[in-house]
């Protein structure tokens, strides 16, 4: 229905604002007026409006421009029709410029209103249409934080709710960036456990003893640096779920230790002799194949057979190309978001190309991708122009590393190749580097680099 949708008139001459706004609701929209800028902005509360008409020329010291400027930091999904008696092309071009939809000319024809109003209000049902059904797709698709439509992931949603509630070991297997962690995650707040703790340790990130004191705590004067007794992730988790990322990573020494605290389900802190019982239910993850490690004596076989009760496999991106699409929606909606960035579209030139690029990174490369795309890109819509650092052979081609340069010498010729990528556009340079502005304009200056 049209009442679903507000708007509001900007204007300080009464005559013009209350005439305008009668034409509106008699079309049927829900109307608010306001007689200033500063009027509008107090006006707009929490409530949204889908197109704000103001006066270009208004007192009190917030002008149309002004103004507008203003509601887009509010709401930057609105429309805004600058309205003015004194039209020129120097001013609607800065209009325009600004993020004025449309502008207008007084007299204002009620006709001309209506038209101009239909056919923005058309393309927002079409918007509001298309979130609505992303939404339900999302929602039909998803568990947890993963959403797929494959049928190979289908069968691990099922056998994530199968063994939820069971206290059996679970070994989730699959290349880096496929989501290990939200399977781990999803099996824990599926089952009877979820009320409890969740606990995460990257085995592959620790050194063997500092490793080890995370995993079992340490006692106080235990070696040097402790300085008090600390609890182990193990005591930690009990009564919930003890999550081992890159299980296969970890030494000789501590998949000993290991072994025997999964089998006991007691411990030792480092330096104590006091055996702690505990109920932590275990799910590991490896990025590694742990049968070849087991062949090549680099992995405990009877630690594999202890770990390897349930296993999870989960299959790369390139062997579910139809969760693309989905993905990249998600990932839009979530971070144009987040970034307060104006972005709800992705072109099918966009999407082809994403479909068609090999994801040696998965998922976790597929979020990066769009979340580079949506900080460096200029429009509303993302299009396969916003993806040029995916362009075929890019990955593919891979970089040979010098080893004969200094730092200095590496980060001259790399930002020197991104600012010919980019023809000098500053913006974008900094955004394919991470690095801010003024970062990049010290480096072209230490370095006295072309700008193009």
């Amino acid at each position: 229905m049209k009442s679903h949708w507000h708007m509001m008139v900007v204007d300080d001459e009464e005559v013009m604002r209350e005439s305008l706004a009668a034409w509106l609701r008699e079309d049927g929209y829900s109307v608010e007026t306001a007689v200033s800028g500063k009027d509008a902005i107090a006006r707009i509360g929490g409530r949204e409006f889908a197109i704000f008409f103001i006066d270009l020329k208004m007192p009190g010291g917030m002008d149309g421009i002004e103004t507008m400027l203003e509601i887009k930091k509010l709401q930057p999904d609105a429309s805004v029709i600058i309205v003015t008696a004194y039209a020129t092309v120097d001013t609607a071009i800065t209009a325009m410029k600004e993020g004025a939809q449309e502008y207008i000319v007084k007299p204002c024809n009620p006709e001309e209103i209506s038209l101009l109003v239909n056919r923005i209000i058309k393309v927002k049902d079409l918007q509001r249409e298309n979130v609505l059904l992303r939404k339900k797709l999302t929602r039909q698709y998803s568990f947890h934080d993963l959403i797929s439509k494959s049928p190979k992931m289908m069968e691990i949603f099922h056998l994530v709710r199968e063994v939820a509630s069971l206290r059996s070991t679970v070994l989730i297997q699959g290349d880096s960036g496929t989501g290990k962690e939200l399977i781990a995650r999803a099996i824990h707040f599926s089952g009877d456990r979820a009320t409890k703790p969740f606990i995460g340790v990257s085995c592959a990130a620790l050194a063997e003893t500092l490793l080890e004191s995370e995993l079992f705590g340490h006692e106080e004067g235990a070696f040097t640096g402790a300085s008090g007794r600390k609890k182990g992730k193990f005591e930690i988790a009990d009564g919930g779920t003890i999550f081992l990322d890159e299980i296969g990573d970890i030494s000789q020494k501590l998949q000993v230790d290991l072994l025997r605290v999964l089998q006991e389900k007691k411990m030792y802190r480092v330096g104590g002799n006091v055996e702690i019982a505990f109920d932590a239910r275990v799910i590991a993850a490896t990025n590694r194949d742990l049968r070849q490690a087991v062949r090549e004596g680099r992995f405990r076989e009877d630690l594999f057979y202890r770990l390897n009760v349930i296993t999870i496999t989960i299959p790369a991106l390139r062997e579910r190309c139809e969760d693309i699409p989905l993905l990249a929606h998600h990932f839009i909606d979530r971070i144009a978001r987040e970034l307060k960035k104006d972005v709800t579209e992705i072109s099918e030139g966009a999407l082809k190309l994403l479909m068609n690029h090999a994801w040696p990174g998965n998922v976790r490369e597929l979020e990066n991708a769009i979340e580079r795309a949506i900080v460096t890109g200029k429009g509303g819509m993302l299009t396969e122009a916003d993806f040029h650092f995916l362009a075929p052979g890019k990955e593919e081609a891979g970089w040979d590393i010098p080893t004969d340069l200094t730092l200095d010498e590496v980060e001259n010729r790399v930002i020197a190749a991104t600012l010919r990528r980019t023809h000098g556009n500053i913006k974008e340079a900094a955004g394919i580097l991470g690095v801010d502005r003024s970062t990049l304009y010290d480096r072209i200056k230490k370095y006295n680099l072309p700008r193009n």
